[in-house]
């Protein structure tokens, strides 16, 4: 079982999935596809599936096509491309020895795409005379070796198009990023323009980043509105944007604070008009109110105290959320309700505690998977399952009971313990537990908003958005 490709990826398709595939394609895309049964895996999202692209010997030839992990019977990254020789001279291979040399120097990971990864995976000419080379940097757009990094590749026989890739699909040209101020994104859903980076607009881009995540269990992701008849990820985009003006005055009001009741009124104050705003984008359906609890504490903790490690963070959101709120007024949250009615401490708590799920389940589990390099995506899922499986999720409990949270959790459990999300194991044992959370109309928001918080702290430590 392959681990699920990144965009870039080279896959190889298998006879079964070859002649499905060429049924409905082009005559170059045939004739491309009989000479080389491989194709690029796409930026694209779709529902159910893996999206490629054929290419053809033209620029404007290319043909797309959705496919199945078991349709795959190899996959090729540019990482493992670097270490192939080329079959023949190019200006454009040439190049490549340099810009390879130059990202070693500044401990970047490289390797080319386009037509040179093509020809180097396939062994089929694809470069042309006047072809540029095409590579991928796997780094942060912040990432201080960069613009080294393109002195020193500045000036060769061709020209070199580098994509910074990051995040879940996430990238960027090398010139975008060096530029500084806001940059233009690609994303699994489309071209977007980040701002510069802040504690605000981390949040911000937390929130989508979680929204965005798929596949998530009966949560809304880029598949549909999993257990939710009222929400969708449109709406939670426009709710996430909605309150940014709320993160930003957090961050003025808490910047250099001292941490006493007049912050913690103040911040109270300020989540509730940020709940305001968030109503008022979504016509009254609640997205985002846990989140706002988390992620507000969080940002403010981050500009009162000034660090950037996430258990100092932690430490100053948790003296906070425990000092009153005097001029709150006692909610009926569904959240609140199923904490008296099950006994369980819910969000207050968990902040209370230092966020608990954040540092010792999410962003370990979150760390592991980059480790294993199974791709961000599937970090990022691996890190909300750990969540679910111990979390007295007051979500799923409001919605399904303790019969819905018990299967939750072994449901969780069950997709761990399986490999997680990159085995067929582990995607058989997720199917079961989205069923089954289905069957409850339950979903596990309480641990998506610690996934949200989670790579919020993420983002701060790193200094660039989730």
């Amino acid at each position: 079982m392959h681990e699920r490709p990144r965009p870039h990826d080279l896959v190889r398709l298998t006879p079964r999935a070859l002649a499905r595939v060429v049924g409905g394609a082009p005559v170059w895309a045939r004739q491309s596809l009989s000479r080389a049964p491989w194709a690029t895996v796409r930026r694209a999202h779709v529902a159910h599936g893996i999206a490629i692209g054929v290419r053809g010997s033209a620029r404007a030839q290319r043909f797309a096509a959705v496919v199945q992990t078991e349709d795959i019977d190899a996959v090729v990254t540019p990482e493992m491309l670097a270490a192939r020789a080329p079959a023949r001279d190019h200006d454009a291979f040439a190049a490549l020895q340099i810009v390879l040399h130059a990202a070693r120097t500044h401990e970047l990971r490289a390797g080319p795409i386009g037509a040179a990864g093509f020809e180097l995976a396939t062994g089929v000419a694809a470069l042309h005379e006047a072809s540029d080379l095409d590579v991928i940097v796997r780094a942060e757009p912040s990432h201080d070796a960069l613009a080294s990094f393109a002195r020193r590749i500045a000036g060769l026989a061709v020209r070199v198009d580098v994509e910074v890739a990051f995040g879940d699909g996430y990238g960027v040209a090398l010139d975008e990023a060096l530029r500084g101020g806001a940059i233009m994104v690609k994303t699994p859903g489309g071209p977007r323009v980040l701002p510069a980076f802040s504690p605000a607009e981390a949040a911000v881009q937390a929130l989508i980043a979680e929204a965005e995540l798929t596949p998530k269990p009966a949560l809304v992701d880029r598949r549909g509105n999993g257990a939710h008849a009222d929400l969708s990820l449109e709406l939670l985009t426009r709710s996430a944007l909605a309150l940014r003006p709320m993160f930003e005055a957090l961050v003025v009001a808490a910047r250099d604070a001292a941490v006493d009741a007049r912050l913690r009124g103040r911040l109270g104050e300020l989540g509730r008009e940020g709940e305001r705003a968030m109503l008022e984008a979504t016509g009254g359906v609640n997205t985002h109110r846990g989140a706002i609890w988390s992620l507000g504490l969080l940002v403010a903790a981050h500009a009162s105290s000034g660090a950037r490690d996430p258990r100092s963070i932690a430490r100053v959101a948790a003296k906070i959320a425990s000092l009153p709120d005097v001029a709150s007024v006692a909610g009926n949250s569904h959240g609140l309700r199923a904490c008296a009615q099950f006994g369980v401490g819910g969000a207050r708590a968990q902040a209370r505690a230092g966020f608990p799920h954040v540092l010792d389940v999410a962003l370990p589990a979150l760390h592991a998977g980059r480790v294993r390099e199974a791709g961000e995506g599937v970090a990022r899922v691996d890190a909300l399952l750990a969540i679910m499986r111990s979390l007295d999720d007051t979500c799923i409990l409001h919605r399904g009971g303790a019969d819905a949270l018990r299967a939750a959790q072994n449901g969780a459990g069950a997709v761990l313990d399986a490999g997680g999300t990159v085995t067929a194991a582990g995607l058989h044992a997720f199917a079961q537990l989205e069923t089954s959370l289905l069957a409850h109309r339950a979903s596990p928001g309480g641990a998506a908003d610690l996934l949200a918080a989670a790579l919020l702290l993420d983002s701060l430590e790193r200094g660039t958005w989730a």
